[in-house]
């Protein structure tokens, strides 16, 4: 994607694709349904630019209404901003199990759940489709591989579908477009110090900025259920121009939700090469640190979006001292999420209490295929 795996390239020059893909997102680290999220945030952004009704299914396999769960807040964020365009549906007990505990509800539920994908997938009503959790169904063999494959593969051509979880087996890797794989890092500096609210996600796969997005509309659903203002930041480096993978999703949260917001880039309208910096790149980054900075020390903001902050300090553009020291001294109920591939760690990771990286194992643009505006950009 870019010379020596870093800097960032606009999405001007991108194509358009119509057809719909398959996304499967997972691993043992976080982030997965945060990045399903994050991809149903665009491709509604990308409706309201182009006033075409973008309708999304969010099915959730194994996360019965007993619960809270992380992305709930995420959710509550989309039905309150888009009512007319989100529906859910929960399947499932509230709690974990293994094969040997699986019940006679269990298979009823996925049963139910499934029978609620399949009339959506054939509806031709949706434009997205997310199967939350659906691996582990099929890994608990609560569903059978075999059909679930056969029916995604005869879905409607221009129908995205997205689907989560751990452990996903190998007959749906092979059919799907995207494979995305989050590793989780554990730093024991940050546990025993009780540092919390500092969430990286990095390495060369899709999903990074999709799951910080997701993070921000935690943030702002969970505000909204407890009758507060939640305020998110969204700082973005190495992207001064148009026309790139949020725009759509951040001009939709900013439509439905102006003034919890706010949305702040810098960088040129170009690639950054390692050893071709100039000068305005580096003003434009220190532009958006004392942005940051600033933003952090206030505690005006629930969460804040670091976006793109680990490819800038890697080529050098910042030094990670002053990050290491702001991190170290953010308000305790402030969460920061940090985004970027990273060949050199810096030393700010360690105070990360989640740290995924994402593993590109399948992507349908090496294959030729055309990029989809709304969804990959």
């Amino acid at each position: 994607m870019t010379r020596n795996g870093i800097g960032i390239r606009t999405a001007q020059l991108r194509t358009h694709r119509v057809v719909g893909q398959i996304h499967v997102y997972d691993g043992a680290g976080k982030g997965k349904s945060q990045a399903a999220l994050g991809v149903v945030l665009r491709s509604i952004g990308l409706g309201i630019n182009s006033n075409i009704a973008t309708r999304v299914l969010l099915l959730q396999f194994l996360k019965g209404s007993e619960r809270a769960y992380d992305e709930d807040g995420a959710i509550e964020a989309l039905q309150r901003g888009f009512p007319h365009l989100i529906d859910q549906v929960r399947t499932g007990r509230a709690e974990f199990f293994t094969k040997e505990q699986i019940t006679r509800f269990d298979r009823q539920e996925a049963i139910r759940g499934w029978d609620v994908a399949k009339g959506a997938i054939a509806s031709g009503l949706y434009s997205v489709v997310v199967l939350d959790e659906l691996n582990p169904m099929l890994d608990l063999g609560l569903l059978e591989v075999e059909e679930v494959v056969k029916v995604l593969k005869s879905k409607p051509e221009e129908l995205e579908v997205i689907a989560t979880g751990r452990a996903a087996p190998p007959q749906l890797l092979e059919i799907a477009d995207l494979h995305s794989e989050m590793k989780p890092h554990y730093h024991p500096t940050a546990a025993a110090q009780g540092i919390t609210g500092i969430e990286i996600y990095t390495g060369a796969g899709k999903g990074k900025s999709t799951s910080a997005l997701g993070k921000a509309l935690q943030a702002i659903g969970k505000g909204i259920s407890q009758d507060k203002s939640h305020r998110v930041l969204i700082m973005q480096w190495l992207k001064g121009g148009t026309g790139y993978t949020e725009d759509a999703a951040i001009a939709a949260l900013r439509q439905s939700y102006p003034d919890l917001v706010d949305h702040q880039r810098c960088g040129q309208d170009a690639i950054v090469w390692r050893g071709q910096q100039k000068e305005l790149d580096y003003v434009e980054a220190e532009r958006g640190w004392e942005i940051a900075r600033a933003a952090i020390s206030s505690g005006l903001y629930k969460t804040i979006i670091l976006d793109e902050l680990n490819p800038t300090v890697d080529l050098e553009l910042l030094d990670p001292a002053p990050i290491f020291q702001s991190l170290l001294r953010k308000p305790r109920d402030t969460q920061i999420v940090i985004t970027g591939r990273c060949h050199n760690p810096p030393a700010y990771f360690d105070l990360a209490g989640v740290h995924s990286e994402v593993f590109c194992h399948k992507h349908y643009a090496d294959t030729g295929v055309e990029l989809k505006r709304g969804v990959d950009f």
